[in-house]
């Protein structure tokens, strides 16, 4: 059960946030005190930092001695709600980068304690598996968290959400640790691509060196997990197969971690077509965003179809990413918000017919 943030406290305009030794200041602060100004910018507070602390009040006009309203107070009162969950983060000796502190805020402005739900799911303790350099792979939200649950506990996993909630490269870390653990023998992506006609025969070289550039993702997702090297390897010998979705018609792929990405752009043929190659000691992950359907009108998205169909089918599994879950750059989240937004007074359909 979420634990909630209680916005109902003593609506002071002022609050202050005590700082001992046990906190690093610049890690809470972060670069060039960029944690501190995010907030201000949020929620239009002033925070003063003082050596035993920090003072939060509003930055909105409030005269210093008059009566605060009810606004300024929430204000002041849900920049210190998110300021004392990142200063818990950092006493327990986490990582506060950018995207924590954007995570930790965007929970918080939704009344969702980081800190006790990191707890509860164990997040911090969670490894995906090791790069090639060593570095543990970690999901960095909760959403991830269930993402990564589910991927090991069902034979067929849609993981769908918005761009930058790590759907895609999560699911390669998942396929190369059952590799490595000797759960599967092959690792298999695939990506739909446009036709092999006229929109890539001005593009040189055979077939394969055509589709290339839009299966780049896959490939940049399995250089940095296993390194370049080691991967074009493990290609070379047919163990990684990196292919246009085309090219698995007719086959049966037993043994393999299989990973359907972009899905959002098949077809419904091609999606069934898709599933129907899974063979035994096989799984399947499927990646799509549904806001972002690149199909030619009147044609339907095999993914939006197989939520319908398979939702009640047993051993699949479906996860549903947020925007709250992005994972890159905190203007990417923006991005995502402004767009849902303006769909939602303007509906495609609606500015076609204008």
């Amino acid at each position: 059960m979420e634990k909630k943030i209680d916005f109902n406290m003593d609506r002071a305009a002022i609050e202050t946030i005590p700082l001992d030794d046990s906190v690093d200041r610049r890690e809470l602060f972060g670069g060039m005190d960029q944690n501190l100004l995010n907030i201000e910018d949020l929620l239009g507070v002033t925070i003063i930092q003082r050596s035993d602390g920090l003072l939060i009040k509003d930055g909105q006009g409030a005269v210093d001695g008059a009566p605060a309203g009810h606004e300024a107070a929430e204000r002041v009162h849900r920049a210190a709600a998110i300021l004392k969950e990142m200063v818990e983060t950092v006493r327990k000796g986490e990582v506060l980068d950018q995207q924590k502190a954007g995570y930790i805020t965007d929970l918080a402005e939704s009344g969702i304690s980081y800190s006790r739900q990191a707890e509860s799911s164990h997040l911090d303790k969670e490894i995906i598996c090791f790069t090639h350099d060593g570095k543990p792979l970690r999901p960095k939200t909760i959403g991830q968290k269930e993402y990564v649950k589910t991927i090991r506990n069902k034979d067929i996993v849609f993981g769908i959400g918005p761009a930058g909630t790590g759907k895609t490269y999560i699911a390669v870390a998942m396929a190369v640790q059952a590799f490595k653990n000797k759960d599967v023998q092959k690792i298999i992506l695939a990506r739909p691509a446009v036709e092999a006609g006229e929109r890539l025969g001005f593009l040189p070289g055979d077939l394969q060196e055509k589709v290339d550039p839009y299966l780049r993702p896959l490939y940049d997702a399995l250089y940095d997990v296993l390194g370049r090297e080691s991967a074009l390897r493990l290609k070379e010998k047919e163990i990684i197969e990196v292919v246009p979705l085309a090219y698995m018609r007719g086959r049966t792929l037993d043994n393999s971690f299989i990973i359907l990405d972009e899905a959002q752009n098949t077809t419904p043929e091609q999606m069934k077509m898709f599933l129907t190659r899974m063979g035994f000691g096989s799984k399947v992950v499927v990646t799509g965003d549904i806001t972002q359907i690149d199909l030619p009108r009147g044609k339907k998205s095999g993914l939006i179809e197989a939520r319908k169909v398979l939702r009640d089918v047993e051993d699949i599994g479906f996860c549903y990413l947020k925007e709250v879950d992005v994972v890159r750059h905190q203007l990417v989240k923006k991005v995502i918000s402004a767009y849902d937004k303006y769909y939602r007074a303007h509906p495609p359909a609606e500015e076609e017919e204008k």
